[in-house]
């Protein structure tokens, strides 16, 4: 990007220059004795032309929505189209979560995004005895078809995205959502959104665990193949870096095993025998943003530029939206803070504007209570209005990619992308990533990370304000919603309801060819539909599951 002669006279002045500063520093020292990220990526005092000297502006960087994508996916990006605005919510029955929906809607948000509680994520019903105590405490319970129904009754799902957050029983709960649809007159072809439906990052970080990698690898090929064949404007996987680095990963950890995480499907459903730009412009992303400003928008420009290069060099597509990572975005969970929860306001802000700066199409700003429990409505609108505040107050949307060209940003962003492709080449080595998980190497390698990280702060040398800096005697009161303990019993009565007025001769019938086409190559999505329809419970078609494919126990390694 520079000249011979140009960067000979910044070396020479960069010289010039270091050894002022150290003058400077033995004056007066630097406050610290290392500088890093939240990552531990050391931090130069000074960046230049001379950190991004071999970077080709055509190559590397060049024009929005042009290959590799560096600077976005689409040319025009927030000056055509802001971001989706999508706030995570579930709580406690469908009915109520369906407020908080109607609410948001209400108040400008521009995509649904759903939480459910731990026993629907788990693929158990409510009245479960493995459920007891946790119908609704972190989003919202379905059982059967019924409940799917009320949770999106009087929201236009032909006109909105909507987002699922769900895993082991992902292909029962979008089963539903179809249903659901169809049901009210709607074609599947015309709905569109994202179930998340990412085993191998459960496997590596979240553990929302069912049966293991391999039939799991299965299940989620049969919703990429169904989804291309029958819902086409539905992401059927979400590929997902945010839970890796709520686990404790680094930046490059979260990029590297991601990215990793969707080579290995889309190697499975190449052998399945779909061509790679049939499927390939409907793969979603999903990134954490940390705390780490300049760090998260180097990642993801480098998230976008690798998986340009990763389909085009290694799977050989065609078709520009196949190079495409398109990403969801949400804040940082782990970076907020019990102690003086309204300091999470703040930091809430700056990991939203750090998503936009980086180029997300879809965000999701954590509320202040969030580390509390299911936010309240006033902190769910606060966290609403911080995106629209950035959308339209701060100027950030006014021009594409404003931070590139940064010496700073192009140096991270080319690091960060050098690093994640040594972690990839170690995982193809191992022989791919479910192979890698087998191993237990992410897991291993996210697990030191986390320590070291927490190391840092037990000793000082990571600041987190209020926790051990700036820490103040009294905390400020605040107000957490609490979901009722009796809504267990009524969701439990409800789900019974169900079962005595369906026809449970049809549920069996349809469960029985499920656990048939089970055993061989079928694809599992088409008989899903048929059973959840009949009001076949989520746990009822889960159990078969767990019946022929077994059951995954976490190894627990450290």
């Amino acid at each position: 990007m520079f000249n011979k002669k140009d960067l000979e006279g910044i070396a020479v002045a960069r010289r010039r220059w270091q050894q002022i500063f150290k003058e400077s520093v033995s004056k007066a020292p630097e406050r610290l004795q290392r500088f890093s990220t939240v990552s531990d990526r050391p931090i130069q005092n000074v960046y230049t032309p001379l950190d991004m000297e071999d970077l080709d502006y055509s190559k590397d960087i060049g024009f929005p929505g042009q290959y590799p994508f560096t600077r976005g996916v689409q040319p025009t990006m927030y000056r055509g189209r802001l971001w989706t605005m999508r706030m995570f919510a579930g709580l406690g029955s469908a009915r109520d979560t369906n407020k908080r929906f109607q609410l948001l809607v209400n108040e400008g948000q521009t995509g649904l995004s759903t939480a459910f509680d731990m026993p629907t994520l788990m693929g158990y019903d409510t009245d479960s005895p493995r459920s007891k105590g946790e119908c609704g405490r972190c989003g919202v319970a379905i059982d059967t078809l019924k409940d799917m129904e009320i949770l999106f009754d009087g929201l236009p799902i032909d006109r909105i995205t909507t987002s699922m957050t769900i895993n082991p029983p992902a292909p029962v709960l979008w089963a539903m959502y179809i249903a659901t649809a169809e049901k009210r007159g709607i074609s599947r072809s015309a709905i569109g959104g994202t179930i998340q439906n990412d085993m191998l990052k459960e496997f590596i970080a979240q553990k929302t665990l069912m049966c293991p990698p391999r039939p799991s690898m299965k299940l989620i090929i049969d919703t990429i193949e169904f989804g291309t064949k029958e819902v086409p404007g539905w992401n059927p996987v979400s590929i997902s870096g945010y839970h890796i680095r709520e686990a404790g990963s680094t930046a490059v950890q979260e990029l590297a095993f991601t990215l990793a995480d969707g080579i290995a499907y889309v190697e499975a459903a190449l052998q399945r025998g779909l061509d790679v730009d049939s499927f390939g412009p409907r793969l979603s992303f999903f990134f954490n943003s940390h705390l780490d400003f300049f760090e998260e928008i180097a990642k993801f420009r480098a998230a976008r530029r690798m998986w340009a290069r990763i389909m085009k060099e290694r799977f050989k597509a065609k078709d520009a939206r196949s190079m495409w990572l398109r990403f969801h975005t949400q804040t940082a969970g782990c970076s907020l803070t019990a102690q003086q929860p309204y300091n999470n306001i703040i930091r809430t802000a700056l990991e939203a504007l750090a998503a936009v700066l980086g180029g997300t199409q879809s965000l999701h700003t954590n509320a202040l209570d969030e580390v509390l429990g299911i936010p309240t409505e006033e902190a769910a609108t606060i966290a609403l209005r911080t995106q629209q505040i950035i959308a339209e107050e701060s100027g950030v949307a006014n021009t594409i990619d404003p931070l590139g060209g940064s010496f700073v940003i192009e140096r991270l962003t080319r690091d960060m992308e050098e690093e994640a492709f040594e972690y990839i080449g170690k995982i193809d080595d191992m022989g791919g990533m479910v192979a890698a998980i087998e191993r237990n190497y992410p897991q291993k390698e996210i697990a030191d990370s986390a320590y070291r990280y927490q190391k840092q702060i037990d000793s000082g040398e990571k600041t987190v304000v209020g926790v051990n800096k700036y820490i103040t005697e009294e905390g400020l009161p605040i107000e957490t919603l609490e979901i009722q303990a009796e809504l267990e019993e009524k969701q439990i009565q409800w789900t019974n309801q169900v079962k005595n007025s369906r026809d449970n001769k049809r549920v069996k019938a349809t469960l029985e060819k499920l656990a048939e086409a089970a055993q061989g190559d079928d694809n599992l999505m088409y008989y899903i539909i048929n059973a959840v329809k009949e009001y076949a419970t989520l746990q009822e078609i889960c159990d078969v599951f767990r019946d022929v494919f077994g059951v995954y126990r976490d190894p627990g390694v450290y």
